[in-house]
């Protein structure tokens, strides 16, 4: 009984503290400093992960330092015709697509217009190459979405530009980039207005729909093995690598004479290509994953766009495992966790909560480069969670317990004992239960006449000196030391930790006890010289078979005991030594139970008090390990 209450104990609280603590996961997982810290922990496996895959869809051409340094005669707003050729380089060397990341809602000639100039070929047909460009419907040009002080946001198309274009909206996408809170860009929106009649795509998306082929107006579409649907939901950008990691070519090298034979130009062909601005004094910069380390650097809004593509039409979509798949996981780990928490002490509970800490994060960077997002701070929480549930558990239940037993079981066994027997599945219990053990009783010598001779102090420091001597080789065998009677010891084998080597073990102690005896000799002779004392001398007795044993007394008093006629028998035994004339008596039952390489001398049957049937007993002299 008391082992089943124990087990069920022990699963009740494995139960509850599994459930509490993947609640704590899940739920930490989802609030707002849960989702910083799982999102440091992404943005580590990118540092740590380096360049993930060799982009194959999408390059940049960009305004870098060395294009303003050639077009450093020419205000930015002026440099149509220079994009325009571009443009149209581009379209020679064979790019599949171009999204065009610059805003221009005024040309150049409703500038010149406003100088009130005088009217001019140039002044009329100053943008004519960029026009051009734009209208071979290649390009997908930028418009932003503006946060105004109502709360509103306003779409800011370049207007001008747009009666150019083929496509009308489907020419357009939304360049706005989401950061989350920290300000990292994790995430993009492929789309920001669900109704298909309005420019809501987003750079990104317009350019893999185009590239793709597909039809930009219907509102579902298959890239790549994924699905993707116009509803506003962010997604996980599946960067490619740190900064540079997009192949860039110069804008400067799209403006020479021979740019077509240029090898980098023509590594262009079939690439979506984005031209956007990355030089040192561009503000388009942004922290992504790869802002973190000792080094953190910023990405280009360009290439970020570059990467969404990517994402897209690669469907390498980073995404976090599923709910169910997620609960699973982090229960079975819990529970894990628990169960070695729930059997360990507490000290080695936490050192085991450090290291799964640590090793919860392994999934989560292995998973990373098949663009699965499994979680870390949620499981780590929930480890800790389990813990401190534990712990809890430990101080209000389990620990009372083992406190209880350590102090009822502390004053007759070694710590030793106490340590296994509270590592042990099975408890005894101590409503009493039926066991089968070898009981050791031994007695002093003439104890009577050496009483007679010394004083009361005297008599104790006696006793006392003598059974600190006795009781270590009966606590050394994991035996019991269950009473000690006047100036007899009792001692039980095999209970409260079961023991099938108990008769063994039994015999072991009693022949230490015996030669603790010959020793003490002279401690009597050293500590009572010339009182006439007879010499010291002792005799045990040993007999095994079946005892009744637990907690037995009144509520006020009680003591955890052996009780039934295996006891009585010993010590009967014992008293049988003086017969003998020997030290050691063993029953017949208890050299069958020990076994082989027992020693023996005289023997006799006896009768003794108690049993009808006589005893067979044995001189013990000895014992051979076998």
């Amino acid at each position: 009984m008391m082992l089943a209450t124990v087990s069920a104990r022990r699963h009740l609280h494995l139960f509850l503290a599994v459930v509490i603590a993947t609640a704590s996961a899940l739920g930490v997982a989802r609030t707002e400093s849960g989702r910083a810290l799982e999102n440091l922990y992404y943005d580590y496996w990118h540092v740590l992960s380096g360049e993930r895959y060799a982009p194959k869809y999408t390059a940049i051409v960009s305004v870098d330092d060395d294009t303003l340094l050639a077009l450093r005669d020419d205000p930015l707003a002026f440099w149509g015709p220079h994009f325009g050729t571009a443009i149209d380089v581009l379209n020679r060397a064979g790019a599949k697509l171009i999204g065009f990341d610059f805003l221009y809602q005024v040309s150049a000639e409703s500038w010149l217009r406003k100088l009130d100039l005088p009217d001019s070929e140039v002044s009329r047909n100053y943008d004519s190459p960029l026009r051009a460009a734009l209208a071979q419907g290649n390009v997908v040009l930028i418009t932003h979405l503006v946060a105004r002080k109502e709360g509103a946001e306003l779409l800011t198309p370049p207007l001008e530009q747009l009666v150019l274009l083929p496509g009308g909206i489907h020419n357009l996408g939304i360049a706005n980039l989401v950061p989350d809170e920290d300000k990292y860009v994790r995430h993009f929106l492929p789309f920001l207005d669900p109704d298909p009649q309005k420019p809501g795509v987003s750079l990104a998306m317009q350019l893999a729909l185009r590239a793709q082929g597909k039809d930009p107006a219907q509102t579902t579409w298959d890239i790549a093995g994924t699905k993707w649907s116009r509803e506003i939901a962010p997604k996980f950008i599946g960067f490619a690598g740190p900064p540079g990691t997009i192949p860039a070519v110069s804008m400067a090298k799209l403006l020479e004479p021979d740019a077509l034979q240029d090898p980098a130009v023509r590594g262009l062909r079939d690439k979506v290509v984005i031209l956007a601005a990355n030089n040192s004094g561009a503000q388009d910069q942004h922290f992504t994953p790869y802002s973190r380390g000792a080094r953190p650097e910023q990405m280009a809004g360009g290439e970020i766009h570059a990467n969404i593509v990517e994402t897209i039409l690669s469907g390498r979509v980073p995404r976090f495992i599923p709910l169910p798949i997620e609960i699973a996981y982090v229960a079975a780990l819990l529970a894990v966790a628990t169960w070695f928490f729930l059997r360990l002490s507490v000290g080695r509970s936490a050192v085991l909560a450090a290291v799964a800490c640590i090793a919860i994060m392994l999934p989560g960077y292995v998973t990373l480069p098949y663009d699965w997002v499994v979680p870390v701070a949620g499981p780590q929480t929930g480890v800790l969670a389990a813990f401190l549930v534990t712990l809890g558990l430990r101080l209000t239940g389990e620990e009372r317990e083992r406190a209880r037993i350590r102090e009822l079981f502390g004053r007759y066994v070694s710590d030793d004992v106490v340590d296994k027997l509270l590592s042990d599945e099975r408890r005894p219990d101590l409503a009493g239960e039926a066991l089968t053990v070898t009981v050791l009783f031994s007695d002093i010598r003439n104890f009577t006449t050496i009483s007679e001779k010394l004083t009361a102090h005297e008599v104790v420091e006696m006793l006392n000196a003598f059974f600190s001597r006795a009781c270590e080789p009966i606590l050394a065998e994991g035996g019991t030391v269950d009473k000690y009677i006047g100036d007899a010891v009792m001692a039980v084998f095999g209970s409260p930790v079961l023991r099938t080597d108990h008769a063994r073990r039994a015999l072991r102690a009693a022949l230490g006890i015996a030669r603790a005896a010959v020793g003490f000799k002279d401690w009597m002779r050293e500590r009572f010289p010339e009182r006439g004392l007879p010499e010291f001398g002792v005799g045990i007795g040993l007999h095994s078979g079946e005892a009744v044993i637990g907690d037995i007394g009144t509520p006020r008093r009680k003591e955890f005991t052996a009780i039934g006629d295996t006891v009585n028998a010993a010590s009967r035994l014992e008293g049988v030594t003086k017969e003998m004339k020997c030290v050691i008596v063993a029953s017949e039952a208890t050299l069958q139970a020990a076994g082989g390489g027992v020693r023996t001398g005289k023997s006799e049957e006896v009768r003794v008090k108690g049993k009808a049937e006589p005893l067979q007993v044995y001189e013990i002299v000895g014992l051979d390990e076998v």
